[in-house]
This record gives C-alpha cells, sequence and structure tokens, in this order.
C-alpha cells in the first residue's frame, strides 16, 4: 500500500453531476480520496455540493475520460486491451489532491494539516456514527442486491458496521451518550439507497471511495485522534481480520470483473460521481474537528 499523506489540504471541488442532478452553491466540507497505486487514500478539505436537477455538463464528463486516460500507458489506452477500471477510478481521485498529498495532485492546498485539528469527543462520536449509518446502508444495499451484481460485493472482509457497533459500545460504557445520526449522516445514506435502485454505476463509485478511503486515510485520521483524546486506544473501526492487503486486492478484482461489461459511457458516469463521493464522505468527516 503507498503511504499515506499526514496533511488535509483544503480544494475547490468541480461541479461533476451525474444524471437527473445538478449542484446548487457550494458549502465547505471536509473529504477523502482515493490514492496511492493501489489502495492508499489521503484527505483533502473541499467544497461539499448540493443536490438538485438538472443535465449533465458534456464538458465536464470529457475532462473526466480524459483524466483517466491520460494515467494510462501508451499501451493501455487503445489496441489490444484497456486499463483495469479501478485504475481508472484511482487517477481521477487522485487529480482531486494537493501536489503535498500525492504528486499527481492539482489542488492548491487550504487548510491546515491533520496535527493541527482539534478533536472532541463528542465530534468523534458523531462520525462514527453517522460512519456506522453509512456503512450498514451499503452492506444492506450489495445483502439485498436490487442489481443481481451487487452480490458479488458481499462479505469482502471490508465490512464496518459490527465494528462500529462494537467501538459506540465501548464509549458507551465509558459514560459517553451516544447520538442519534446526524442530517450529514441520513443524507448520505438515502442518497447511496436512491443510487443503488437508480444509479447503478454511480453507487459503485461510493462503494469503492467509502470503502478504500477508509483503510488508508481513514486509518491515518483515526491514528490522530486516537493520540489527541483516546489516550492513543485502537478501535475496532481500524481493525480487519485477515490481511487487509489481501481483502483489498479482492474488491479490486471484482470491481474490475464487474466494470468489464460496462460501456465506455457507463464508466464515464461512474467516474464522475468521484466528486460527489468526497463530499459526502467529507461531511462526515468534518464533525470530528467541528
Amino acid at each position: 500500500m503507498a503511504p499515506v499523506a499526514a496533511s488535509a489540504s483544503a480544494s475547490l471541488a468541480a461541479t461533476a453531476t451525474a444524471p437527473h442532478h445538478a449542484l446548487a452553491p457550494p458549502r465547505v466540507s471536509v473529504s477523502v480520496a482515493a490514492a496511492g497505486r493501489n489502495s492508499g487514500l489521503s484527505v483533502s478539505v473541499g467544497v461539499r455540493p448540493v443536490l438538485g436537477i438538472s443535465v449533465v455538463n458534456s464538458q465536464r464528463r470529457r475532462m473526466v475520460a480524459a483524466a483517466a486516460a491520460t494515467e494510462m500507458a501508451p499501451a493501455a489506452r487503445g489496441e489490444g486491451g484497456g486499463k483495469p477500471f479501478v485504475d481508472e477510478m484511482r487517477a481521477v481521485a487522485m487529480r482531486l489532491h494537493t501536489k503535498d498529498q500525492a504528486r499527481e495532485g492539482e489542488k492548491e492546498p487550504q487548510a491546515p494539516p491533520v496535527a493541527r485539528w482539534e478533536p472532541t469527543v463528542e465530534g468523534y462520536l458523531r462520525f462514527l456514527v453517522d460512519s456506522k449509518l453509512v456503512f450498514q446502508t451499503l452492506e444492506d444495499i450489495v445483502d439485498r442486491a436490487a442489481v443481481p451484481w451487487y452480490a458479488e460485493f458481499r462479505n469482502t472482509g471490508l465490512e464496518r458496521s459490527e465494528p462500529l457497533k462494537k467501538d459506540l459500545g465501548w464509549f458507551t460504557e465509558q459514560g459517553h451518550t451516544i447520538p442519534e445520526p446526524s442530517a450529514a449522516g441520513t443524507a448520505y445514506a438515502s442518497y447511496l439507497e436512491e443510487l443503488s435502485e437508480k444509479d447503478p454505476q454511480a453507487f459503485i463509485c461510493h462503494f469503492y471511495n467509502v470503502y478504500f478511503a477508509h483503510t488508508a486515510g481513514g486509518r491515518m485520521i483515526g491514528k490522530k485522534v486516537a493520540e489527541k483524546i483516546l489516550n492513543k486506544k485502537e478501535l475496532e473501526f481500524y481493525k480487519w481480520e485477515g490481511t487487509l492487503s489481501q481483502l483489498l486486492q479482492n474488491v479490486r478484482t471484482t470491481l474490475n470483473q464487474v466494470a468489464s461489461s460496462w460501456s465506455r459511457e457507463e464508466k464515464d458516469h461512474c467516474l464522475e460521481e468521484t466528486e460527489k463521493s468526497f463530499a459526502y464522505s467529507g461531511d462526515l468527516l468534518r464533525q470530528i474537528f467541528t
């Protein structure tokens, strides 16, 4: 796994849209993005787009496709086979990073590094509760498999709802009150449910970014928060059974197999959803230090 950048940087997110949606005026949020050669992810502070109704901007679609294409080796761009789709997803995500986070980054840093964050237990609990809701929603969606190939993503070993349940139980034992999910958490869960029924390619973009972000950038943040407010306690949220690198590779392989049946338009549409996945995840993450 590639090294994870230790800073959080601000960036202005371009308003890539999915069919049937547009973006209202943005608001600031923190977002988590795919990075590293295979699965590493780092953290950036971006602009949270609000969902509305509009037509897809075809120019942005071409830009997203071009961003993925520039990451391909010459032999992989044209005849004789293409680049694995997960690599395309990573290529698009990397461009939303800053230069200090990744060499492919294109955004200017506008926020202090993670080391300067001042998290609170209350804020962290809000983040954990919302994370549990989102991970549980993802697990429920693949279990129901309204789209048959969602079933391919059952029991990957990356599931996080049960570890989070244990962690919240530990906080209760320490005398803390567990809050209800916030508006950010419920909004993201509802959006995932909507996408899973109507827009499977966009849903897979979120599936990939949520799980892979947590295994790298998310772990880095968890460690920093534990050092500041939990006496370095490692939560179950950041532990996996088995070898994490192999679990990630298994999911990559499945993602590539599923996407191999998609048209180029469907793949590009999935890539376009990357910024929204950053924005929704960022709303959750931002609660740690607000």
